[in-house]
């Protein structure tokens, strides 16, 4: 059975604990006015859970003395002793939250609350299910990690609960104790490993071993205790030698046997195939120093005492684990060829190994700050990102977030490795986020399990595998902001820089090619590339299709550049034209140059748009009509009365023209719906719908007369509607 002995009264963690002992213990390492609010809370509980009993038959107040104990082991400080000690009495008994308040303070209180909140995670419900399980566990591992928010020692206070729990697991259930135990070792060790907490992760871990599998721990133990004695008695030989080498070289150290803990071994037995007796660190020992020098000092003694294991060297103070974990591990041949784990760390290093976040509580009152405090703290809301479940938790002004933070998305591996992303990025964005080759290599993505496409948005709490090919490169398509594929910068970033490095000729070529494509989508022609060019301030149309293809630019920027009016002298007004704004007022949307007030209307043959190259034709009593450059009508009128053609350009904004677009699909069910909610979505009016089905092949062919502000929208809104299933083509009408 697992057991861990108190160093102070030499008890283990089975024996009951006696509150007025406890207390008495507690006195000479808090001040007065501490031991008060502690003293309060214990009697408040005791009070409370006064009848109340566990499955072994204990009174419950032993429960909460048991955690409040261990989190006094940890050093935790008085708040947290006196929450872990009411941790229960909220949810269990008649006190309420209130009640916690008002006796013990909003600090306390909000500690109590954390605890109480997070009762929702206990529980993974019985299944035979192991996906029902695994998302039981995700979404448990979730709204812990979002707990943290606000207090990190609410979790604290969880992990503790837990660990009793698991040191009494044996009055429960077999069913009862497989649950537990799974759950713990999926979610609780972990946690307290991700916190720095080695001293709470590893009893979670050989408890939970333990009622798992049974057989193969006992087995494990007993080989752990054959030939104990002799074990030791090399040990201490071990550590004497050492001892004697590092005092002789003027390293101050000290120096300890190293315990092995059982589910560990079982796990590098697993992990490298090997036979307990390959196992090197079974027989282990620690050397502490003061300072990192120290460090590498011991290390020259150690390895030039013994040969090294090649492999078995692992400097975790040159490159810290992701919990902040720092030590040298090698494993030498020692005296009779028997292998040896030694680590070397600093007594800081250690501290923080065994406390890990709770070492930052072990101050006593008035004395002066850890002046590292602020910088681990900082380190550990790095790694847990903090600052962006704080800006989601209501704890900032709304305007701040705004200014500060971007709301986010946890997200797991399929290791179950967490991933924090900007909220509505998608698959692909997690790709790269996951490794920039495997960005540029894929070409699926599995959502808890199922398929789904690049462009979907992820959400917190779901588990992204991504389908890759054996080489693969990026689609210019993910760097359309209308296709939705990629969110973040980051991601852009690095497609952007693939395509940079990509020849120059082969750049243009597919720049122009997307270009003219999009142009002839939109129903433009004979555009102006050098001037588009100069408009975008690249220096000939060659670079700025260089720039397309690498995806420097957007195709929608050079279609903004198209929409915008060029520089005219002394522009003068014009009567109301007939575009509309959104709210159907009429607007001054066409300057006539050189020209005073003229009435105008667009003309129904080409239905010119803000942005269109067009040109005034002066009629008999009905104005001026406004025609695209290259509207037939236009090209005729040029020939026929060249004199009744004046320059116009765009003036004014917020209007509306009518537009026709054509669509062709494959028919199915729902397309028009489909379409209808895209148009809805964009807050684009239809003027009229025409269409036509044909049985033979199976294609719809369908007109549509939208209002549209410009080229910029006519260019999303076809971006859009060509997305949907079974859409095999979508352009501007415009003859």
């Amino acid at each position: 059975m697992v057991s861990v002995a108190d160093q102070q009264t030499g008890a283990t963690s089975k024996d009951p604990l006696d509150a007025g002992r406890w207390l008495a213990a507690l006195e000479p390492q808090r001040p007065p006015a501490e031991m008060a609010v502690i003293r309060r809370a214990c009697e408040l509980a005791r009070g409370a859970h006064a009848g109340q009993f566990r499955a072994n038959g204990d009174p419950y107040f032993q429960h909460s003395l048991a955690v409040a104990h261990i989190l006094n082991g940890l050093g935790l400080d008085y708040e947290t002793l006196s929450a872990a000690l009411l941790h229960d009495v909220v949810e269990d008994t008649a006190l309420s939250l209130a009640d916690i308040e008002s006796l013990f303070g909003p600090v306390i209180a909000g500690l109590v609350d954390g605890v109480t909140k997070m009762t929702v995670i206990q529980p993974t419900p019985d299944s035979s299910d192991p996906a029902r399980r695994a998302r039981g566990q995700t979404e448990s591992l979730r709204k812990m990690l979002l707990a943290m928010v606000e207090d990190v020692r609410v979790v604290l206070i969880k992990l503790a609960d837990r660990l009793h729990n698991m040191r009494t697991l044996a009055a429960l259930t077999a069913a009862q104790q497989q649950r537990i135990a799974e759950e713990t070792l999926n979610i609780y060790a972990p946690l307290a490993n991700r916190l720095g907490i080695w001293q709470i992760k590893w009893e979670l871990e050989d408890l939970a071993f333990r009622h798992l599998h049974p057989r193969t721990y006992k087995h494990i133990a007993a080989m752990v205790a054959e030939r104990r004695v002799d074990r030791e008695n090399y040990i201490a030989r071990f550590m004497d030698l050492l001892s004697q080498k590092l005092a002789a070289a003027g390293i101050a150290a000290e120096v300890s046997g190293r315990p092995k803990h059982i589910y560990s071994i079982w796990r590098k037995m697993l992990r490298k195939g090997l036979d307990y007796h390959q196992i090197y660190d079974v027989r282990a020992v620690r050397i502490l120093v003061g300072e990192v020098p120290d460090c590498y000092a011991a290390l020259g003694v150690v390895h030039g005492l013994w040969q090294y294991l090649p492999g078995e060297f692992d400097d975790y103070i040159a490159t810290p684990k992701e919990n902040n974990y720092q030590s040298i591990h090698t494993a030498v041949l020692g005296p009779q060829g028997k292998t040896v784990e030694v680590q070397i760390r600093t007594r800081a290093m250690h501290e923080d190994c065994e406390l890990g976040v709770a070492a930052h509580w072990r101050y006593k009152e008035g004395a002066a700050a850890d002046p590292g405090f602020d910088r681990k703290i900082s380190l550990l809301r790095q790694l847990l990102d903090w600052k962006d479940d704080l800006a989601a938790s209501g704890g900032l002004g709304d305007d701040l977030q705004a200014d500060l933070f971007e709301e986010r998305v946890y997200v797991f591996t399929p290791r179950g490795d967490i991933i924090d992303l900007p909220r509505g990025a998608t698959a692909l964005d997690f790709a790269y986020h996951i490794h920039t080759e495997l960005g540029h290599r894929c070409r699926g993505a599995k959502i808890n399990g199922a398929m789904v496409p690049l462009t979907q948005s992820l959400s917190t709490g779901q588990r992204v595998e991504i389908l890759t090919a054996r080489r693969g490169h990026p689609s210019r398509d993910w760097l359309n902001p209308h296709l939705g594929y990629l969110k973040t910068s980051r991601a852009r970033s690095k497609v952007q820089s693939w395509f940079k490095q990509q020849d120059f000729e082969a750049n243009v070529a597919a720049g122009r090619a997307g270009l003219e494509k999009e142009l002839h989508r939109l129903g433009l022609a004979a555009v102006n590339y050098e001037a588009l060019a100069k408009g975008l301030h690249f220096g000939s149309s060659a670079d700025l299709f260089a720039a397309l293809g690498r995806g420097d630019i957007k195709t929608s920027q050079a279609i903004g550049v198209l929409q915008g009016p060029p520089a005219a002298p002394e522009p003068i007004t014009p009567r109301p034209a007939t575009g509309r704004d959104r709210s159907g007022r009429a607007a001054n949307d066409v300057e006539i140059l050189g020209v005073g007030n003229l009435l105008t209307h667009l003309a129904r043959c080409c239905k010119p748009v803000a942005g269109d190259d067009v040109v005034g034709y002066i009629t008999r009593g009905r104005g001026v009509t406004i025609h695209r450059r290259d509207c037939p009508n236009a090209l005729r009128y040029a020939n026929d009365s060249p004199e009744r053609l004046i320059e116009v350009q765009w003036g004014g904004a917020g209007a509306t023209y009518p537009v026709d677009i054509g669509i062709t699909a494959y028919d199915r069910q729902g397309l028009l719906r489909d379409i209808s909610a895209v148009l809805a979505n964009e807050k684009v009016n239809v003027l009229a719908v025409h269409t036509e089905s044909d049985r033979r092949e199976n294609l719809a062919r369908m007109s549509l007369t939208l209002e549209i502000a410009g080229l910029p929208e006519l260019s999303r809104v076809l971006t859009k509607i060509g997305q949907l299933t079974n859409v095999v083509d979508v352009r501007r009408e415009t003859a």
